[in-house]
């Protein structure tokens, strides 16, 4: 969906979700200023039981000048209605009648939506969406709207360590905000009773000596202070990995913090939240959202309980699945372990087209650069031989001429693989951002690629020869594989990249 794609309404009405927050508020504003600099007549409403008296809310609207209105009812039946960062029909947002309806939101899908939308429940924010489509319109999104905006992603994605998507990042980057007013609104987000909240939680801890990893419970509040207690009790020597939750309306809020290389907190964020909500973020620091109406169906016990034992049954649910995440799991250390690969098949790579990028050929040596794709960022600095890969999925690694010269040929078409999420490149020295696209070429794999490989039986993770700082993991039926010529360099290889790039000989 386009936002030109509702140009032919004139009555337009945007309602964010009850009780908003700063995702909420600056995604309407949002939608506000486009519709009006186009000479609409629109109006930016919310409803619900309470206004918004939040300090830092407050303000924002009043700072930022945002034309957010506070309604009952509607006297007119709007001939559109948009709600943003919620779904029509949810039980967190009042439902006006309108002839028609539009959604965009960040969520998960949770109730039937009309034809006019734009689900992405992958990024971080709805003001992410907003922006990319305003973008896509041509419109420049700057001074108040950019710093709603910034502010907007930067509270749901507990101060940018939630970022899930590289369009977030992006938007993150683009945007010029006020750094004076988001200094203020930043501290503006604690009162008295948030304080006491976080000391209740602490005192509440659930330690798991094996895995040396907590679990706490706050009472409902801020997305903020579940990130501020999670920092707080990662400190303790003997926790590696803490997940701090809050079972506020409609769902369970929860923010996670891992000091350990063997727990990426972006990836336990995805497992948790895997089927019932939406999980993402950094290594180190990530969050999510786990939705009633999802959990209900997952969990038909859940569904069945009244609210006062709810709680007790949300422990029980994240202490199963942090049990699992643990259990179910085996690490591969290359170098030290060793693959047997007695009586494992042997692949040669197809002659697959994929991208890659000589960094050497337009930056100075020693320059520090952060590569962005769907996988999310790397940094490195470029050498001489620095190779950028580009994948046939879009996936991006660092890799060295010797290596590449080995294993690839090059050709001379031009770029054009045609990716969901175009990798870039960002120079750390000045801010300067890039699209891989236009300095990218192609090439193919080398006949004698030749590699020992097999599926995997359960979640695996593997530290490379290359890289034993992080680590690549698979899933069931997955493949792990190592180099016929090189048995330490053992990887893993997704499966339907498995399929398409590699052939058994």
């Amino acid at each position: 969906m386009k936002l030109s794609d509702l140009l032919s309404y004139e009555d337009i009405v945007i309602q964010c979700h009850d009780n908003p927050d700063a995702d909420a508020i600056a995604s309407g504003f949002g939608l506000y200023e486009y519709f009006k600099a186009r000479g609409k007549d629109v109006r930016f409403i919310y409803s619900g039981n309470f206004r918004i008296k939040k300090s830092n809310l407050a303000y924002m609207v009043s700072s930022l000048e945002i034309p957010i209105e506070y309604v009952d009812s509607l006297s007119d039946l709007p001939e559109l209605l948009i709600t943003c960062d919620c779904q029509y029909g949810e039980g967190n947002v009042r439902q006006f009648p309108a002839r028609k309806v539009c959604v965009i939101d960040h969520h998960q899908l949770s109730t039937r939506i009309p034809e006019l939308s734009d689900i992405r429940p992958n990024m971080g924010s709805c003001a992410t969406i907003i922006w990319d489509l305003m973008r896509n319109e041509g419109m420049e999104v700057s001074g108040n709207l950019a710093t709603a905006m910034y502010y907007g992603l930067l509270t749901d994605t507990n101060n940018f360590s939630e970022l899930s998507h590289p369009l977030d990042r992006d938007m993150r980057d683009y945007l010029k905000a006020d750094t004076d007013l988001i200094n203020r609104l930043c501290n503006m987000n604690i009162t008295l009773d948030e304080v006491k909240i976080a000391g209740v939680a602490l005192l509440g801890f659930e330690y798991h000596e094996r895995h040396k990893y907590a679990l706490l419970e706050a009472m409902p509040c801020d997305p903020n202070i579940l990130g501020l207690i999670s920092d707080l009790f990662l400190s303790v020597d003997s926790v590696d990995v803490c997940i701090v939750y809050s079972v506020v309306n409609f769902g369970i809020k929860f923010s996670i913090r891992s000091c350990t290389k063997e727990v990426r907190a972006n990836e336990l964020a995805q497992y948790m939240a895997k089927g019932i909500g939406s999980g993402g973020g950094h290594n180190d620091k990530a969050g999510g959202f786990i939705q009633q109406s999802l959990m209900e169906e997952a969990e038909p016990d859940y569904a069945q309980i009244d609210d006062s034992r709810r709680r007790l049954a949300v422990t029980t649910i994240l202490r199963r699945r942090m049990h699992e995440y643990f259990r179910d799991c085996d690490i591969f250390y290359a170098g030290k372990d060793k693959l047997d690969t007695n009586g494992l098949k042997r692949y040669r790579k197809k002659s697959i087209r994929q991208g890659y990028f000589v960094p050497s050929e337009i930056y100075p040596l020693g320059t520090q650069l952060l590569v962005r794709s769907l996988e999310g960022d790397a940094t490195f600095k470029v050498e001489e031989d620095s190779i950028v890969m580009i994948g046939v999925r879009g996936e991006v690694y660092v890799s060295r001429r010797s290596v590449f010269e080995k294993n690839y040929k090059t050709i001379e078409d031009k770029y054009n693989l045609r990716l969901e999420y175009t990798p870039t490149i960002k120079n750390m020295d000045n801010g300067q951002n890039i699209s891989l696209a236009p300095y990218a070429r192609m090439c193919v794999s080398q006949a004698d690629n030749v590699i020992f490989a097999k599926k995997i039986g359960r979640t695996t993770k593997v530290f490379t020869k290359w890289n034993p700082k992080e680590y690549l993991k698979g899933e069931k039926d997955d493949y792990i594989a190592c180099k016929e010529s090189d048995p330490d360099d053992v990887y893993i290889i997704d499966n339907g990249i498995f399929n398409e790039s590699y052939e058994e000989i």
